[in-house]
C-alpha cells in the first residue's frame, strides 16, 4: 500500500519521537540521577585520589539532603584509577552501557583524562574533568560532552613562573624532576617555554624523568647534589612527590641553597611535616587552601573543612576542593539547563551546553565556564613556613595569579600563546599579595 506523501512525514515524525532523537525529545525525569567518579583508591596516588571520594560523599550528603539536583537525588559510583588505563577505560564503559550512568567525572590522571575524553564523546556521556591538568585535551578537539571545571597546566605553571621571577628573580640554572608521563612531560614544556620568555637567557641543567610511581629517587638526588642548581623544579604529586621530598629531605638536598620549586605541594603540607623544610615554592593548583587568605573564615568553608576533618582526620587539600567544584558546577549546570528547558528535565546535550555558559562558586572564588569547556580557576601560590600552630609548613607571603592573565585564549596553543609572554607581565597590577596570619 502506497501512502500519501503527508502519512509518510507522520509515520517519520512519530519514528523520531519513538527513538527520542528529536531535537527537542522530551525527558523523562529519572527517579536518581546516577553519576559515576573515577579516582585513585589505590596505589601511590591514592594519599589525594581516597580523599578526594571522602570530600565527594561529604558534598553528595549536602546536595541530597536539600532535595538533590532538580529533586533528584545523587547517586555516585566509584572506579579506582589504580587499576590502569584499560581496566579504568572497561569499568567506564560498563557504567555508562550496561547501568544506564549518564555523567561522569573522570578523571584524575592527564594520561586518563587523554584517553577518557574521546570515548565519552562516542558514548554522548557528559564528562565533567574534575582534577587531571594535561592542556593539551581540550585544546586539540573541540569536545561537545567533555569539559573541565578547574585550571590545566598553562594557568598553574605561568602562574608558578611569574611567582618565582616575583620572589626570587636572580637565579641563573635550574633542573626539573618530574613524572615520565603526560603532566610531567606537558607542565614542563609549559613552564620552561614560559620562564625563556621571561628570562631568556636560563640554563637548564638537567631535565630528570622517573618513572610514574618511582620509590627510588637516589639517581636524580645524587645529579641534583652534584648539579647545585639555583632552582629545582618538581611538578610530581600524590605520594611520588611524597616519596620525593622525604629522600631529599634525608640526603640533605635541601640545605644545598637550591629554591625548591613544588607547584602541587599544597597537598603534601600534612602529610610531608617536617620534612619539608621552609622556603620552598608551593603551589595549590587553583586557589585551594584550608586556609586560604580570602575565604577561611567564611562559614561554608569553615563548616566543609570541619566535617572533612571529622570524617577523615585531616585538613582538606586541593583534591578535595577539585571534587567540590567539580559537583556544585555539575549542580550548577544542571540547574541552569533545567530553568533553561523551561522547568523540565534536560537532556545530556542541554546540560553539556548549559555547563559553557555558566559561572559557580564553591569555597573560593568564582570560576568561569569558556565555551570550549575549559573553567577559568586563579591560583595561588605561597612560600613554606613553620609557624606554632601546626606540626607541618603553611603558606606564607602568598599570591593571588587571576586565571585570564595566565590562560590561552580560546582557539589558541598553549605551547605558542607561553612564547608571546612579556616580561611587562610581572608588573600587572592584579597580583594581589597576601602574608599568613
Amino acid at each position: 500500500m502506497k501512502l500519501p506523501h503527508f502519512s509518510k512525514a507522520l509515520v517519520a515524525a512519530g519514528v523520531t519521537l519513538a527513538l527520542g532523537v528529536g531535537p527537542a525529545a522530551a525527558q523523562e525525569k529519572p527517579t536518581e540521577l546516577k553519576i559515576g567518579i573515577t579516582t585513585f583508591l589505590s596505589g601511590a596516588a591514592s594519599v589525594f585520589g581516597v580523599p578526594g571520594k571522602a570530600a565527594a560523599e561529604i558534598l553528595i550528603d549536602e546536595i541530597n539532603a536539600a532535595g538533590g539536583i532538580g529533586g533528584v537525588k545523587v547517586s555516585a559510583t566509584y572506579i579506582d584509577e589504580g587499576i590502569g588505563g584499560d581496566k579504568m577505560l572497561s569499568e567506564y564503559r560498563r557504567l555508562v552501557q550496561e547501568q544506564g550512568v549518564r555523567t561522569m567525572l573522570s578523571a584524575i590522571s592527564s594520561g586518563n583524562c587523554n584517553i577518557v575524553a574521546p570515548v565519552a564523546e562516542d558514548l554522548k556521556v557528559l564528562n565533567v574533568m574534575w582534577d587531571c591538568g594535561t592542556e593539551k585535551v581540550l585544546e586539540a578537539k573541540r569536545y561537545k560532552y567533555v569539559v573541565r571545571t578547574q585550571a590545566n597546566a598553562t594557568t598553574e605553571m605561568v602562574a608558578t613562573v611569574l611567582y618565582l621571577m616575583k620572589t626570587k628573580p636572580n637565579f641563573s640554572t635550574i633542573a626539573v624532576v618530574n613524572q615520565d608521563y603526560a603532566w610531567g612531560r606537558d607542565s614542563w614544556e609549559i613552564f620552561l617555554n614560559t620562564l625563556k620568555a621571561l628570562k631568556p637567557d636560563v640554563k637548564v641543567v638537567a631535565e630528570m624523568f622517573p618513572k610514574l610511581g618511582a620509590s627510588d629517587f637516589s639517581t636524580e638526588i645524587s645529579r641534583l647534589q652534584a648539579l647545585k642548581p639555583d632552582v629545582i623544579l618538581n611538578t610530581s604529586w600524590g605520594g611520588d612527590l611524597d616519596t620525593f621530598v622525604r629522600q631529599a629531605s634525608q640526603r640533605g638536598v635541601f640545605t644545598q641553597g637550591s629554591l625548591f620549586v613544588l607547584p602541587l605541594a599544597e597537598s603534601s603540607l600534612e602529610r610531608l611535616g617536617a620534612a619539608l623544610p621552609e622556603g620552598v615554592i608551593v603551589g595549590a593548583r587553583g586557589e585551594h587552601y584550608w586556609l586560604h587568605p580570602e575565604t577561611r573564615d567564611d562559614p561554608k568553608h569553615k563548616d566543609f573543612i570541619a566535617k572533612f576533618k571529622a570524617k577523615t582526620g585531616a585538613y582538606p587539600i586541593y583534591p578535595t576542593y577539585h571534587m567540590a567544584q567539580a559537583l556544585t558546577g555539575l549542580k550548577t549546570g544542571y540547574e541552569n539547563a533545567i530553568k533553561a528547558n523551561a522547568g523540565k528535565w534536560p537532556s545530556t546535550e542541554q546540560v553539556a551546553e548549559a555547563m559553557r555558559k555558566m559561572e559557580f562558586k564553591a569555597y573560593g572564588r568564582p570560576i568561569k565556564m569558556r565555551e570550549d569547556g575549559q573553567g577559568l580557576e586563579d591560583q595561588l601560590l605561597g612560600i613554606t613556613k613553620k609557624v606554632p600552630q601546626y606540626p607541618f609548613m603553611v603558606m606564607d607571603k602568598m599570591m593571588m595569579v587571576p586565571a585570564e592573565l595566565v590562560t590561552t585564549p580560546v582557539g589558541q596553543n598553549s605551547l605558542e600563546w607561553v612564547k608571546a609572554i612579556k616580561p611587562s607581565i610581572l608588573q600587572s597590577d592584579r597580583l594581589k599579595s597576601y602574608d599568613f596570619k
